[in-house]
């Protein structure tokens, strides 16, 4: 719902700014708004050890690399082919979730999540749309994104805000630079349009993301990104009832579409014996889960109570309904 309201938040002032420029702020803004976090809860010498490969991925992929192919399809191509091809992040996100991440995704996710694919296409359709070079990297940007939430899901060491950080901090600096060297003196900047940015970035991309990697952990990369493909259309709900701007059929049918596939898709985990290794790492967790029924010596954490601290698993082998989350990542 927050990265939802951002877009037509954004569009406010991306006729006021340069798109890459905005972009850049909003990224700032995200890593802004983790920063007290950061500050405060720094990642120990075994987080960094354990988990600076994958987060490392994830900020190239996602922060660096997806950003510069965008950048330089949206100059190839129109924007009626981007706004189509931005929709196959989901598709990607899938693909890879299953192949290279070995995710289980059952039929009911997979038909979920080609019915919110075409919901995008129909809501974003616009004439004019070819395929071409600009197209293709686009599409390229797209896998990388898809790279970005399969590595991200699986990080267990850093904290979702210490990884929104990295990202933030990446993706602000690189567009943001980007912006500056392209724009030149149609930037298009005042303070007021800088908070109104950084403000905008905190919301719908700091405090979003962080929701997004912690649903991600519990749910699987695929599972997590269908559901925040639905952002779009919850976009549209905005637009038409704050901004006021027209309903159009094609709207009405992507959004019953995304609904149906977002329903279809919820009903998808899985039940088989399974063994457990012996793991330690961090994450949130309550002690009503069968996986996290230690106590704590002090008895201060409630069973019922969300809280995160480093944590040992001894191994165990059962069965049980379950979805590719962080205690279910085999193969």
């Amino acid at each position: 719902m927050l990265f939802g309201a951002s877009a037509p938040a954004a569009s406010e002032l991306a006729g006021e700014v340069h798109f890459l420029v905005l972009a850049g702020l909003l990224y700032v803004g995200a890593g802004l708004a983790v920063l007290p976090h950061v500050a405060v809860n720094r990642p120990d010498r075994a987080a960094i050890s354990r988990d600076w490969k994958p987060a490392l991925i994830a900020v190239v992929a996602g922060g660096a690399v997806g950003p510069a192919l965008l950048v330089a399809g949206l100059a190839r191509t129109s924007a009626a082919t981007a706004s189509i091809l931005l929709n196959l992040e989901l598709a990607a996100t899938v693909a890879l979730a299953a192949t290279v991440f070995r995710e289980h995704l059952g039929r009911r996710l997979v038909i979920g999540a080609g019915l919110v694919t075409v919901a995008g296409a129909i809501l974003t359709r616009e004439p004019g749309a070819t395929i071409d070079s600009g197209a293709l990297l686009i599409a390229a940007a797209c896998v990388a994104w898809g790279v970005d939430n399969g590595v991200t899901a699986r990080i267990d060491q850093l904290s979702p805000q210490q990884v929104v950080f990295l990202k933030g901090a990446v993706a602000g600096t690189a567009n943001l630079t980007l912006g500056l060297l392209v724009a030149g003196a149609s930037i298009g900047l005042d303070i007021g349009r800088v908070l109104a940015a950084l403000a905008i970035g905190a919301l719908g991309y700091g405090a979003s993301i962080v929701l997004w990697v912690k649903g991600a952990r519990d749910l699987g990369a695929a599972r997590g990104q269908l559901i925040f493909a639905t952002a779009p259309f919850i976009g549209a709900l905005i637009a038409w009832t704050v901004l006021q701007e027209a309903v159009t059929t094609p709207q009405l049918i992507a959004v019953a579409i995304a609904v149906i596939g977002v329903l279809v898709s919820l009903e998808s985990a899985h039940e088989h014996e399974h063994p457990h290794g012996a793991v330690e790492h961090e994450h949130e967790h309550r002690h009503t889960d069968r996986h996290h029924q230690h106590g704590h010596t002090d008895g201060a954490v409630p069973e019922a109570l969300t809280h995160s601290h480093r944590h040992r698993h001894q191994p165990m082998t059962h069965a049980h309904p379950h979805v590719p989350d962080l205690h279910h990542r085999h193969h």
